[in-house]
């Protein structure tokens, strides 16, 4: 299917003042059938399309989706994948909401609803062509004045083909823990699996064409490995899409191949690396951009009381010299108010580890969960002269208990 990029071009509005801004509703985990996407600035032209909608009998509702920073008018809310791809088939086929869209907002999907909304299907009535005034989120209303905002999604074109192939065939990569009702975030890597070579890394839960490998099995090797869930693989062949839907991880959806991973929580024996989590220079203190991972490791703990856990830290080299620490007032992600002393590779990472068990117990986490081992420059895994030297600096999490 070819991609091809749709303008949703907003109407004018009053600005919105910051008290307005909020109280918009925050979308929750799940999957919204949207039928048009708004820029931050434009909450007034959300709230006038989902009032045109139920005007014309449409259970019309809006909210904010931070991750993407856009407001979505949606007409249904759903808890599960599969319902929400099957009402999207079928309400593409009113010419109105033609570019209507599963979009997916991560993370746990609560019992309780967004307010006003069901999770039942109703069953979906043709309907004629809307009037030119009604916007979608491929349509301009007449009195949108000069110069005001655009907004682009990326929604691929919605064609029908006789024979699918995944050359023109949307595929929608469900990564999702069914344990517990999460929709997981994370990114899948597409390797061709004859030429054992990585092609790409995409973002799951999004719709996308992958590559064709060009190679004579046309086999490709999808990963996805996220902090806090095993690594799980998956294989499909690119000619026959079809022929692999007798696998039992893919479905085929209307027109979309959903490839689906169920992610499984880590077990008692298994090892996994803190990769994305960062140190500054000589100091047992986190740089911001370890937030995302930190606050993995602790949603981890928060989600199995029973899990225990043992921190392995570890240095590059043999190190002796200055060694910051954090302070009285906490700051994990700044060197504001650091202490200074000295200390050894294996102090080093001993604090390492530490500053991370604060983190977790300054974060609600029973202490008792949470054992340290420092390992110093010990254990690397590359020549600490190499130039992956950088990666021996690292916390590994072993889980002990589940």
């Amino acid at each position: 299917m070819r991609k091809s990029f749709a303008l949703a071009l907003i109407v004018g509005f009053a600005s919105i003042s910051s008290t307005a801004f909020s109280q918009t509703p925050e979308l929750s985990p799940g999957y919204y059938l949207v039928v048009g996407a708004y820029a931050k600035t434009r909450e007034s032209a959300a709230q006038a399309y989902m009032q045109q909608l139920k005007q014309q009998g449409k259970e019309a509702t809006y909210g904010f989706n931070t991750g993407r920073g856009l407001y979505f008018v949606y007409l249904q809310y759903f808890t599960t994948l599969r319902a929400s791809l099957l009402e999207m088939t079928a309400v593409r086929k009113q010419e109105a909401f033609k570019d209507a869209w599963i979009r997916v907002v991560p993370g746990d999907i609560a019992a309780l609803q967004p307010p006003g909304k069901k999770t039942t299907i109703t069953p979906v009535v043709e309907a004629p062509p809307a009037p030119a005034t009604t916007p979608s989120e491929n349509q301009q209303e007449p009195t949108t004045p000069p110069g005001d905002s655009i907004v682009v999604t990326d929604n691929p074109e919605i064609v029908q083909y006789k024979v699918m192939t995944l050359g023109n065939t949307e595929v929608f990569l469900s990564v999702y823990n069914a344990r517990n009702d999460r929709i997981v975030d994370g990114t899948v890597q597409v390797i061709d699996t004859d030429r054992a070579h990585p092609i790409t890394r995409v973002k799951g839960n999004e719709y996308l064409n992958l590559p064709d490998p060009k190679s004579k099995s046309g086999q490709l090797t999808l990963i996805c490995d996220i902090f806090g869930y095993r690594k799980l693989q998956q294989e499909i062949n690119y000619p026959l899409p079809l022929a692999d839907t007798v696998k039992p991880y893919i479905d085929l959806v209307g027109t979309t191949v959903v490839i689906n991973f169920d992610m499984v929580r880590y077990h008692p024996g298994d090892i996994a690396t803190l990769y994305n989590v960062y140190f500054y220079n000589d100091a047992a203190i986190m740089q911001p951009e370890s937030k995302y991972e930190i606050n993995s490791l602790l949603q981890l703990m928060q989600e199995n009381s029973r899990y225990r856990i043992r921190l392995h830290g570890h240095t590059n080299g043999n190190y002796h010299g200055k060694l910051l620490t954090i302070g009285p007032d906490k700051k994990f992600f700044s060197l504001d108010g650091a202490k200074q002393s000295t200390g050894s590779a294996k102090d080093l990472s001993r604090h390492r580890a530490d500053v991370i068990k604060e983190y977790l117990v300054a974060n609600g986490i029973d202490a008792s969960r949470i054992e340290i081992k420092a390992w110093g420059g010990k254990r690397p895994l590359y020549d600490k002269r190499s130039a992956n030297a950088k990666k021996n600096v690292r916390v590994e999490v072993e889980i002990l208990e589940e």
